[in-house]
């Protein structure tokens, strides 16, 4: 990640459920905007316009256009800087805790 901001958008992007619901889906393969729409019928095609273009700006989504088509491709390297940075090292931090916690109570 290269600064604060783009970290705040990656956050931003992940914190509503429908764009998490959209990540889920193009994690299993890339899907045209008119895919997506189906997918979501209580929503209308510009809501999910919107919420893309908040995952594209939190680079979590990268577009490509084919013809009048335009696909939508999962981009996760950013998750991966966010579980490296944020959670990874708390992680690790938690796991001395119950290891230093299980010896405490076998000893």
């Amino acid at each position: 990640m290269s600064s604060e901001s783009d970290s705040d958008l990656i956050f931003k992007a992940l914190a509503h459920r429908r764009r998490r619901e959209i990540l889920d889906l193009l994690k299993e393969a890339p899907r045209t905007t008119g895919m997506l729409c189906e997918t979501f019928p209580d929503m209308d095609r510009c809501t999910v316009m919107l919420h893309l273009k908040v995952l594209e700006e939190a680079g979590l989504v990268i577009a490509q256009k084919e013809g009048r088509e335009r696909w939508n491709h999962l981009n996760s390297l950013p998750i991966k800087q966010i579980h490296d940075r944020w959670i990874s090292a708390y992680a690790g931090h938690a796991l001395s805790i119950l290891d230093r916690l299980r010896s405490d109570l076998e000893g």
